[in-house]
């Protein structure tokens, strides 16, 4: 059993940066691959970005490759999404969610997710 808690939302202008945080409970958390997803208002969650267990590759989504970076901490059970160059469509709920199999964008496959964490981005 894993929790997740997101953090770190907030409102920003466009072209600005944020970091989210994502805290897991238990001492599993280095087993598993950490992914972030978000969902926009009236829109299907979207896959952002994928980073392995031990945090030595990762995979993101053409609409963020390039100013998004997935890092994560296992000693302190956190995986981080930092944003930058943000603009107005990168507006969502951020979620982040964890497997142990998955390599992508079907919600299905992962076991466990957070809560999420608004984040809007103003022009």
């Amino acid at each position: 059993q894993v929790q997740l808690v997101e953090s770190g939302g907030g409102l920003v202008q466009a072209g600005g940066s944020l970091r989210l945080s994502c805290a897991a409970s238990g001492r599993t958390f280095s087993t598993y691959r950490m992914a972030w997803f978000r969902q926009a208002p009236e829109k299907e969650r979207e896959f952002v970005g994928i980073i392995t267990s031990g945090g030595g590759s990762t995979y993101y989504a053409d609409s963020v490759k390039g100013r998004f970076t997935i890092s994560r901490d296992n000693a302190k059970n956190t995986v981080y999404l930092q944003m930058t160059s943000l603009k107005p469509e990168d507006t969502a709920v951020y979620f982040c969610a964890a497997t142990q199999t998955a390599w992508g964008s079907d919600m299905n496959a992962y076991d466990y997710w957070g809560q999420g964490t608004q984040v809007t981005v103003s022009s």
